[in-house]
């Protein structure tokens, strides 16, 4: 367990910018003035020019770290079905979205800070050692000084230290574990949480007490310096409301990682 006499800082994430064109999904707004880092989505899996300028412009205003949340080129599967893309496409996919979405933070007197796959890329670089590296080294060509948010123990944040990025470790607010410490596949009951009480509780016992319950009943250590709420999660902002609420009054203090 933590000291309690120790400070503990967390940042609290969430993936933003997801609708295209007509369509809007989650409450971006809203949720920018509870997060402390957006990843926002680079028109890949979601996002198209208009909503990745706005976000950013909002992001901006609020202190909100912008992340690029890069993903495979499946706007119609919301980038949630895995694809063998050939590495090397996979690479220009990524600088491609880490490009854009820059442009868009710059514009609005920013930048993008951090890098952050989406869906079934997230999953799938866990401990496909080949995709990792194609995100790792598009990563390193565009700019070395931006960090990798991922899941602990993976093959993506492995990589990542090896060629000597900054890494972050993530949890999640609302998602099921499994005992090796992946997520839980959204095609299974129970993969992603709902009861607010539940989530705000168990968010405030990994960042103090660096443990979560996996699906099996058993203890999963951990030690995040990250928390992520999912934009699209119904009640997201009531779920990061109590969240941001419950991590205050332990004595949390929530900043963007890397901020000392």
């Amino acid at each position: 367990m933590t000291d309690p006499a120790e400070p503990r800082s967390i940042d609290l994430n969430s993936d933003l910018g997801e609708g295209f064109g007509a369509w809007t999904l989650g409450d971006d707004e809203a949720l920018l003035d509870l997060v402390t880092s957006a990843n926002v989505a680079c028109g890949f899996h979601a996002g198209d020019p208009s909503i990745m300028r706005r976000v950013c412009t909002r992001a901006a205003e609020r202190g909100v770290a912008i992340g690029a949340q890069v993903g495979y080129n499946d706007l119609a599967g919301f980038g949630r079905r895995k694809i063998d893309v050939d590495p090397q496409d996979l690479i220009a996919d990524v600088i491609y979205q880490i490009g854009a979405l820059d442009g868009f933070a710059r514009a609005a007197g920013s930048s993008v800070c951090y890098v952050k796959p989406h869906g079934a890329l997230y999953n799938t670089v866990v401990t496909d050692a080949e995709q990792a590296a194609a995100v790792v080294e598009a990563v390193r060509l565009y700019n070395p000084d931006l960090a990798l948010l991922g899941l602990p123990g993976s093959e993506l944040l492995r990589q990542a230290q090896e060629v000597g990025l900054s890494v972050v470790q993530e949890a999640f607010a609302d998602r099921a574990y499994t005992p090796a410490g992946h997520l839980v596949s959204r095609r299974t009951p129970g993969a992603v949480l709902h009861d607010r009480a539940q989530i705000a509780e168990r968010c405030v016992r990994m960042v103090l007490d660096g443990f979560v319950i996996a699906d099996d009943g058993s203890q999963l250590t951990l030690a995040p310096d990250s928390l992520c709420v999912h934009g699209d999660t119904p009640d997201a902002v009531a779920i990061a409301s109590l969240v941001r609420r419950e991590l205050l009054a332990a004595g949390v203090t929530l900043r963007p990682f890397g901020i000392t």
